[in-house]
């Protein structure tokens, strides 16, 4: 059971804008992976200005 909780899930598909990622380009950031760093921005700009 540990063993599960060590393991992180990992999408397939980019938080921000929704692409299919390839394992070479992941970018974590607040318990989510992204496509690149330029796509967290532009999600957490955009999640700040609401």
């Amino acid at each position: 059971m540990a063993e599960q909780q060590a393991t992180q899930e990992v999408s397939s598909n980019c938080a921000g804008c929704g692409k299919p990622m390839k394992k070479i380009k992941r970018y974590y950031r607040n318990g989510k992976f992204y496509c690149t760093k330029k796509c967290f921005q532009k999600k957490s700009k955009a999640k700040t200005e609401e």
